[in-house]
């Protein structure tokens, strides 16, 4: 008979981003039923779930109280940055680990979270490496106004200028502001090469679907690019995404709506089942335990220094309402801090005076 391991799964079901949290709890809860159906491991996930309805102040309090009040240990979710580092103090006074399944701006590296998802140095800087020579040199960053969009319009702008481009624009909504009418006059008047859209949830298909309007009256080509819009948005976009190229780990491979963040917290799930597999009673490991002290033959994607997985780097295209790939490139290491940020500049031809 196989042992039974709470987990818990802090998600949202409402709110600003609530099409990739529902997405997010779909993929955890469907790693769960395959787990527990699996005849590969001696143990089954019972599942305890919390709602924070979309509200940042709701994290932290619910993360303490799955903690406090249950067996789990481990916890899977969250969507925002925001609710990921409210969590993180939880996570320690309680000696719990939250599996992240998302892309992040990086700079974090907590022993209480695992990063299954891609952070910058495998999604922004290839997308930006690959469109500066493919689209032309002058960028526009739009994105919400709080961590997320901060970080990659900081690291855009790096990128850019170290490629020669340059930065004709840079402007934030607040997370759930759906009017850009000031920015998208501003894109009118300055057109761009490249759009680097960084909004989440109900700002993000707002924006698309006001651009759209745009292109329709003026025929102007906008580019966008992104490196959190995946499959699940599509719909909710009003077919303002079209055209959108996307960076990420993972892409449909048919006409699924799950994308990227589903496909990872699926994955996050069977992480988790084989570091416990065998070996009794290790739920109440730390993370860096788990990952040192795991048996022969187990191997994890997360690097046992700063618990990031090596992913592939993807750039696809949404064409007729889905993702299709351009570009495929072999998994990374990640690199949270980005220290290796100048050696893997693309190479720059050298200029030589002649007489």
């Amino acid at each position: 008979m196989k042992r039974s391991i709470d987990i818990g799964i802090l998600q949202s079901q409402s709110g600003n981003y609530a099409a990739l949290s529902v997405i997010s709890r779909a993929g955890l809860l469907r790693g769960v039923a395959e787990v527990n159906a699996s005849p590969d491991y001696d143990l089954c996930f019972r599942v305890c779930g919390r709602d924070p309805e979309g509200r940042t102040d709701r994290y932290a309090p619910l993360c303490r109280e799955i903690l406090r009040e249950t067996g789990a240990r481990h916890i899977f979710g969250c969507v925002t940055s925001s609710s990921r580092k409210e969590v993180i103090p939880e996570l320690e006074r309680f000696d719990g680990v939250l599996w992240y399944p998302v892309p992040y701006e990086g700079f974090e590296a907590s022993e209480r979270v695992a990063y299954l998802h891609s952070c910058p140095n495998q999604h922004l800087l290839p997308l930006l490496d690959w469109a500066l020579p493919a689209l032309g040199r002058r960028g526009y960053l739009v994105g919400s106004n709080y961590i997320w969009g901060w970080e990659i319009a900081q690291i855009a702008r790096e990128r850019i200028a170290s490629l020669g481009g340059e930065v004709a624009g840079d402007r934030y909504l607040a997370l759930g502001d759906c009017d850009s009418s000031h920015i998208i006059d501003e894109i009118a008047a300055l057109q761009p090469d490249f759009i680097l859209n960084s909004l989440v949830g109900e700002s993000d298909y707002a924006f698309l679907s006001q651009l759209r309007d745009l292109r329709d009256r003026t025929g102007a080509r906008l580019q966008v690019l992104s490196c959190n819009f995946t499959e699940c948005e599509i719909e909710s976009s009003q077919a303002g995404a079209e055209g959108l190229i996307a960076a990420g780990p993972w892409f449909e491979p048919g006409e699924g709506r799950g994308g990227s963040i589903a496909e990872m917290a699926r994955r996050a799930v069977h992480e988790l089942a084989r570091l416990l597999h065998g070996r009794p009673g290790a739920e109440r490991l730390s993370l860096a335990e788990l990952l040192r002290d795991a048996p022969g033959g187990t191997r994890s994607r997360l690097d046992p220094t700063h618990f990031h997985a090596a992913q592939p780097v993807v750039i696809a295209q949404i064409r007729d309402g889905r993702f299709h790939e351009i570009l495929r490139q072999p998994p990374r290491a990640a690199d949270p801090y980005l220290t290796a940020r100048d050696r893997d500049l693309p190479p720059v031809p050298v200029l030589r005076v002649v007489s």
